[in-house]
């Protein structure tokens, strides 16, 4: 398989973290999302949707280095996908932004749905 994959230019698919390493992530950082706060400890339901963002996507060459890596909700980590920032900081504060943009257009959405008008 290796040889027909390499023949085309493509290779296997590492899996990016074990789980151990992902399980030592989420310990260091209390289980709580870097980017919004989530705290993945306070229920069952929020323990569901953690995980480990590459701050540094691997798209863009980010490593695994636990420096690169943080507890993010799976909702903030899509939110940032594979955009790449020049620090932590610039990606939460574009991630809190956004996330802020797609709560008003929800609400928004709700709102006509219910036949109500929103204010902001």
């Amino acid at each position: 398989m290796r040889t027909v994959l390499g023949r085309l230019g493509l290779m296997p698919m590492v899996k990016p973290l074990s789980s151990e390493e992902g399980h030592k992530i989420l310990a260091r950082d209390k289980y709580r999302c870097q980017y919004c706060g989530l705290d993945g400890m306070s229920s069952f339901e929020n323990s569901l949707v953690m995980s480990v963002d590459f701050v540094m996507p691997r798209a863009k060459k980010g490593t695994k280095n636990p420096d690169n890596l943080i507890a993010a909700c799976r909702p903030c980590n899509v939110i940032k996908g594979r955009r790449a920032f020049k620090n932590f900081e610039d990606a939460k504060a574009y991630v809190l932004q956004r996330r802020e943009e797609l709560r008003k257009e929800w609400e928004s959405r709700v709102a006509r749905l219910h036949g109500r008008s929103v204010t902001a």
